[in-house]
């Protein structure tokens, strides 16, 4: 389902809201997108978008087919602290790895991982930034609550030999 206020341009990074994640995609004109999917992938042990994938598939698909029903949207975002490579040059990096299998890793050479290395020279993932801010967020949590359990026990410990 794509957005009527969406007009990629040749080069842009597009993300695509899937129910529990973003897939990403660099759009390359006239409907096309490339991007990673696990699907027919030569070493994986699960099925589509597998935490578990060890290698990827570089497709050239319609944008469309990629999207299906899911919302999307184009997010050049890192061009705040990061400079493009030349359209051109971002065209040609992609169309060179069409069929291609690539390593794949959900935390370090993932989709948007995998995009970012054509459109910046740079792989990054926001995703996988935030999702390890909020693992460590729940750690501390749990630390301090645990923390504040056993002081409590040990409060009520001290009280209750008095």
């Amino acid at each position: 389902m794509g957005q009527d206020n969406c007009k990629p341009q040749p080069g842009d990074l597009i993300e695509i809201f899937r129910p529990l994640y973003q897939h990403w995609a660099l759009y390359v004109g006239d409907g096309y997108v490339i991007h990673v999917t696990d699907e027919e992938a030569s070493s994986l042990l699960l099925s589509s978008s597998s935490i578990h994938a060890t290698r990827a598939k570089v497709k050239k698909q319609l944008l469309n087919d990629v999207v299906k029903n899911d919302r999307w949207r184009v997010n050049n975002k890192y061009d705040r602290s990061r400079t493009p490579f030349p359209m051109e040059e971002i065209i040609r990096r992609a169309e060179l790895c069409i069929d291609r299998e690539v390593p794949y890793d959900v935390l370090t050479s993932n989709c948007e991982h995998f995009v970012t290395m054509l459109r910046y020279g740079e792989g990054v993932s926001d995703q996988v930034t935030k999702a390890a801010a909020g693992s460590a967020a729940a750690a501390l949590g749990s630390f301090i609550l645990a923390g504040a359990a056993l002081v409590g026990m040990a409060l009520s410990e001290s009280t209750s030999r008095r």
